[in-house]
């Protein structure tokens, strides 16, 4: 795999496994600096507003414990990328599950019906103070999801930490999802092609 970070450093703004993971494939070498922010803070009537704003939030935190001017001087840029995602389920706002009761509801909702995730991407040159961002949403249907499954998923936990308890390339839910219009890496929080149109724009 190609390293294309040769002309450009990268800092991923999140503590997000899935996002690394999505990264690294695409073919970047990065740093990692997570945000830290109260997202409950930000609220927003739609989700795409709220997402955007969720990921300016985050690069604004960053930045403030970056030492200033140090980017500036430097001969190649680097780039800060930010994001969110939040799952819209029956028009409502999911964020992540507040404990494992929400979990189970979340999860039972989505049985035999539909969910979208709206995913943000936020690319701040920290050279240039160039920032660009966008959205992308993606449509998820299910089948039915047994019972157990939902209980095996709320032990393993994995679900307590995602937007709206939705993780679709878990081994566990994948039997059930029957289609996904949109990509999966943007299900999974970071969606490759906006990354790197973003890259591209900001460089």
């Amino acid at each position: 795999m190609e390293d294309k970070t040769s002309s450009f450093k990268i800092i991923l703004g999140s503590s997000s496994i899935a996002r690394r993971q999505i990264l690294a494939e695409m073919g970047y070498e990065f740093t990692l600096m997570s945000a830290d922010i109260d997202e409950k803070s930000i609220r927003k009537e739609k989700p795409e507003e709220l997402v955007m704003a969720l990921a300016e939030a985050k690069a604004e935190a960053i930045l403030q414990r970056l030492p200033a001017g140090d980017y500036g001087k430097e001969a190649e840029p680097t780039l800060l990328i930010t994001s969110d995602q939040v799952v819209v389920y029956e028009g409502v706002v999911r964020e992540k599950p507040a404990d494992e009761k929400e979990a189970r509801e979340f999860i039972k909702g989505y049985s035999g019906g539909h969910a979208a995730t709206v995913g943000s991407v936020v690319v701040t040159n920290l050279k240039t103070g160039s920032r660009k961002g966008d959205w992308d949403r993606v449509e998820i249907y299910f089948h039915e999801i047994p019972d157990e499954v939902i209980e095996k998923l709320i032990e393993e936990g994995t679900v307590l930490y995602v937007a709206g308890g939705l993780i679709i390339e878990h081994p566990l839910i994948k039997p059930y999802v029957k289609e996904v219009v949109g990509t999966t890496d943007s299900v999974m929080g970071l969606p490759k092609a906006l990354t790197e149109k973003l890259i591209k724009e900001v460089l």
